[in-house]
């Protein structure tokens, strides 16, 4: 499942693979993954093409190019970026191929095709980053409890809700609310500012740490590490863990380090 710190990774693949190189080919290998763009404009735009310096904005990658348009990628729950030579075998999911000059393939790889790859002029760019709350990375205190308080739901609901904080996911969420010792079924409204703090400083400990890692990384200290365990239990306390749907999600949490209050469910 990408989030922030996976499409991190992905944007240091292109840094370090795309950036200022020539697109000399492109191959889409399965058309279920493009966004508002046909297969004949997404060669027409691209070929011969430099890539720019890619940035990235919650879950969401942008891409300039020196034509004016902007390779959007969203990952989805299985998407990833990867640098290859042309000699490597192509995947059954790879989707999409770029062939760089210098002997190189940008592969766009996404088995359930729930986003996708898009084309996007300066407008369209302003649109989807408008329709997100700011990045996770950037979000400081006060923000953090301005953009928290008072908000209706339960506490994860609001920390995935992309439209509030841009790039959290599913395991982000759990993991940041288990080191916050905070229930995630808490409405919002009922955090007090204690509370909040401490959501903010575990949310800048996991981001720093996984995107280093480019990823959630699942170590056994960590809630991550043991969330597929047959009956997993609490890397700080040994207790047992409990599991149940939040805002539609599998939600991972420890009763007795992320004790319930008034108003949880």
């Amino acid at each position: 499942m990408p989030e922030l710190p996976d499409v991190e990774a992905f944007r240091q693949v292109l840094m370090n693979c795309g950036r200022r190189r020539r697109v000399t080919d492109v191959e889409v290998r399965d058309a279920g993954v493009l966004r508002g763009v046909t297969e004949r404009r997404l060669r027409r735009e691209l070929k011969g093409r430099r890539l720019g310096k890619a940035w990235r904005h919650g879950k969401w990658l942008f891409v300039p190019t020196d034509g004016g348009s902007t390779l959007v990628c969203h990952f989805g729950m299985t998407g990833s970026l990867r640098c290859c030579r042309p000699d490597e075998p192509i995947e059954p999911h790879d989707r999409i191929v770029l062939t760089l000059d210098e002997a190189r393939e940008l592969r766009y790889h996404d088995q359930r095709k729930l986003q996708g790859v898009r084309l996007a002029d300066e407008y369209t760019v302003d649109r989807i980053v408008d329709g997100l709350g700011p990045d996770a990375l950037t979000v400081d205190r006060a923000e953090f409890l301005d953009l928290l308080s008072g908000r209706r739901g339960a506490v994860k609901s609001a920390l995935m809700d992309q439209s509030v904080i841009a790039g959290l996911g599913n395991l982000l969420c759990d993991e940041i609310l288990w080191r916050a010792r905070v229930d995630p079924r808490t409405p919002a409204r009922d955090l007090d500012g204690t509370a909040l703090r401490r959501i903010q400083s575990a949310m800048g400990r996991v981001l720093a740490t996984s995107v280093r890692a480019g990823r959630v990384p699942p170590r056994r200290s960590w809630l991550t590490g043991r969330r597929d365990d047959d009956e997993p239990s609490c890397p700080r306390c040994g207790g047992s863990l409990h599991s149940a749907r939040v805002t539609g999600r599998r939600t991972l949490w420890c009763p007795r380090c992320q004790p319930s209050t008034k108003g949880d469910r």
